[in-house]
């Protein structure tokens, strides 16, 4: 991948406002929230905006409230907004996450159902989208959304291919989100056999494959095309194996508190594709992976703790 920091990068999904408890406790019993933006793939984009990418997001929202929220946070973040098209008929979907004192991971409530988002598909997404210099991300949570966007997904990536532009793929999965177990993990497995990078969790594995065992994941993908597969490890860090058979562990950043342990893994993926586009080997990808994982779960909400490209060099500089 190419050392260009002005390198354009597109993903697809729903974004969602956002509600996070004020106080600890069971949401019934929760009188005050703050709201922000969620998202997976929504998280990396800003991630990569704030690093100085050209950012491309393509949504769908309603014509309501919700949807204004969505558009006008992802501005901010100078992501390119024009493909986020708009529903009359559907609602922009909301999710609720509980405050949690004690590091462990959220209660979180989804309000998705038939949303806006869930009827993004293939017509959607433009070809002229993808040139030359392009670098494509999907989550395996898009894939899961409905049947069109999950339509929606493989044609962007069959744009992508056509193209000859790279692709990373997060497994990412929402097992709630899907019909069935076997039609999860054979459409997962499809994707990412078409990508470049996978970026598997441990515990994912046992699902997808069928083991828990780090090199067991990556050498899946690998024999099946995948150029590199970085594993993540959560605190332990990140096993990471290439097809020329260089492989790895990248040791994890120490936290002291973890605050909030939601957009983790998205903030990972952003560590490694923009190390990607700079030029950076896999290790390097894998490293600060590492370390923009470790600074989201120290502050609460799913994107806030993504730093800017000034902040990410004082950071790799200590």
């Amino acid at each position: 991948m190419q050392n260009n920091q002005t390198q354009s990068f597109v993903t697809l999904g729903e974004a969602m406002a956002l509600f996070v408890a004020k106080t600890p406790g069971p949401l019934a019993d929760v009188e005050e929230f703050s709201r922000s933006l969620a998202g997976a793939e929504v998280n990396v984009a800003i991630g990569m905006a704030r690093l100085g990418f050209e950012s491309t997001y393509i949504s769908k929202v309603g014509t309501d409230c919700f949807g204004q929220f969505v558009k006008k946070a992802i501005s901010k973040d100078n992501i390119r907004t024009q493909w986020i098209s708009e529903s009359k008929e559907q609602p922009t979907g909301f999710m609720m996450k509980t405050n949690q004192t004690d590091g462990s991971d959220p209660a979180v409530e989804y309000f998705r159902r038939n949303s806006a988002a869930s009827t993004l598909s293939a017509k959607d997404i433009d070809v002229s989208l993808f040139k030359a210099g392009t670098h494509l991300h999907l989550t395996g949570v898009a894939a899961a959304v409905s049947s069109s966007m999950r339509e929606a997904v493989q044609q962007a990536l069959a744009f992508a291919k056509q193209q000859g532009c790279s692709v990373t793929f997060d497994t990412n999965l929402r097992p709630s989100l899907w019909p069935d177990a076997e039609t999860m993990v054979s459409t997962i497995n499809e994707l990412a056999f078409a990508s470049d990078v996978v970026l598997p969790g441990i515990e994912e594995g046992k699902i997808l494959m069928g083991s828990d065992q780090p090199e067991t994941i990556a050498d899946f993908y690998l024999a099946r095309g995948v150029k590199a597969v970085i594993v993540k490890l959560g605190s332990e860090g990140a096993y990471y194996k290439t097809i020329d058979g260089k492989s790895g562990t990248v040791t994890g950043f120490p936290v002291i508190k973890v605050v909030d342990t939601v957009g983790a893994g998205d903030s990972f993926a952003v560590g490694v594709i923009s190390a990607l586009l700079d030029g950076k080997s896999i290790p390097e990808a894998a490293k600060r992976g590492n370390l923009l994982g470790s600074i989201t779960v120290q502050v609460r909400g799913d994107s806030e703790g993504l730093p800017t490209r000034a902040k990410l060099e004082s950071l790799e500089a200590n």
